[in-house]
């Protein structure tokens, strides 16, 4: 038995039992941390005062309290020590956005996607990753690591972009070149972390909201391609291949139109911009959307489902008849419907989702790598990115 390497995991979990505690519901004192999460007070001192001298909480300040004793002082997650970098490879731009463990965004930019070229692609991340460090060292925070979305099935277990076909990527080997292009660039050591966009639009909403999706919530991402990120029982859900939530190619309506795909009634078809530029049927394409989140309803039992994406930006009737149409289904089955609405950060998703992935990786350390299918999140150990500095080979997932 490794008791050093366990005594690190029983760590790593008990700090993350306490963030989530505090993030759940800021100005617990440590006293109240010990009590909700069984831990002893000594235990949760020593770990509270480590994770203040990291960054990760700050105390409030309180005027002195009248009466006997000295008051608890409540804590919070620092919003300004640490900081986290999310990019979107979209299928003609890139995003990326620098978040605070709290999901506010402190600085974003964006750019087309001149070349679809997996080299020059992770060439420009590096760069403006860098960028986007600079920033948050300017503002005085440190960068906790680097999330990735992109635009196709990825699989957790190799690092390997199977199959993106709005790219024209097919079996690419993404980790190994984005970490190599991280490193060329300067980028300190920092895990680094990779999922599909429409997942990490998920985590956006599942990470920086409200707790209205307590453990389960469905991002919708209605762009180029259609597809779907789904967060159930408080876990990403890829599939075992990474293919989980390729919703754009199920079929909605048969013998329907044309898809780029090659078969006709898919859900991009209707509900795709490019569909949506070509058809201007709004009406047509909201009811198809309704449908779709109908099937997702009835599928997955989430708690809440969010749509996101360019054409629910430009066509904001399309959500209210989708909802509509959702509405009706619920009401013909007598059954509530789930709490639909559009995405909080608008274009910025799927960016700040992939900033979110980092911190939701951190918070599960049960699950670390993706030697889990379907569970885990493949990533750069810092470790491993810093024998990459020193002796210019890449990094391997764990």
């Amino acid at each position: 038995m490794k008791t050093t390497g366990d005594q690190q995991l029983v760590k790593r979990i008990n700090r993350s039992v306490l963030m989530r505690l505090l993030r759940h519901q800021p100005g617990r004192s440590r006293a109240q941390l010990a009590t909700d999460s069984g831990l002893t007070k000594s235990t949760v001192s020593l770990l509270v005062r480590e994770l203040i001298d990291e960054g990760w909480f700050s105390e409030i300040s309180m005027a002195a309290a009248a009466g006997v004793g000295r008051p608890s002082t409540p804590l919070q997650i620092d919003g300004r020590s640490r900081g986290l970098i999310g990019v979107e490879v979209a299928v003609d731009t890139l995003r990326v956005a620098s978040v605070s463990l709290l999901g506010q965004v402190l600085w974003s930019t964006q750019e087309p996607l001149r070349s679809t070229r997996p080299e020059d692609v992770c060439s420009r991340i590096a760069q403006l990753t860098v960028v986007a460090r600079e920033e948050l060292v300017s503002r005085g925070a440190q960068l906790s690591g680097v999330g990735i979305g992109l635009p196709g099935a990825f699989d957790e277990l190799t690092g390997v972009v199977r199959f993106a076909p709005n790219l024209g990527w097919r079996n690419v080997d993404f980790l190994p070149q984005i970490t190599q292009a991280l490193v060329h660039a300067g980028l300190p050591p920092v895990p680094v972390h990779v999922q599909n966009e429409a997942d990490t639009a998920a985590l956006s909403e599942y990470e920086f909201s409200d707790n209205d999706g307590r453990d389960s919530l469905i991002f919708v991402s209605c762009d180029v391609g259609v597809g779907a990120g789904i967060v159930l029982n408080d876990r990403l859900f890829t599939g075992t291949r990474g293919m989980a939530g390729e919703i754009g190619h199920s079929i909605l309506e048969l013998d329907g139109p044309a898809c780029s795909c090659g078969r006709r009634g898919c859900a991009e078809a209707f509900i795709g911009s490019g569909a949506l530029g070509q058809l201007a049927n709004v009406q047509r394409s909201g009811h198809y959307l309704g449908v779709l989140l109908q099937n997702l309803w009835t599928t997955f039992d989430p708690s809440v489902l969010v749509v996101g994406g360019a054409s629910c930006l430009h066509f904001p009737d399309m959500v209210k008849l989708a909802r509509e149409t959702l509405q009706n289904y619920a009401t013909d089955a007598g059954v509530p419907a789930p709490t639909v609405r559009v995405a909080r950060y608008g274009l910025l998703a799927s960016a700040v989702g992939a900033a979110a992935l980092v911190l939701h990786q951190y918070l599960r350390p049960m699950h670390p790598s993706g030697r889990h299918a379907g569970n885990g999140h493949p990533a750069v150990d810092p470790a491993l990115l810093q024998a990459a500095h020193a002796s210019g080979e890449p990094a391997c997932a764990r």
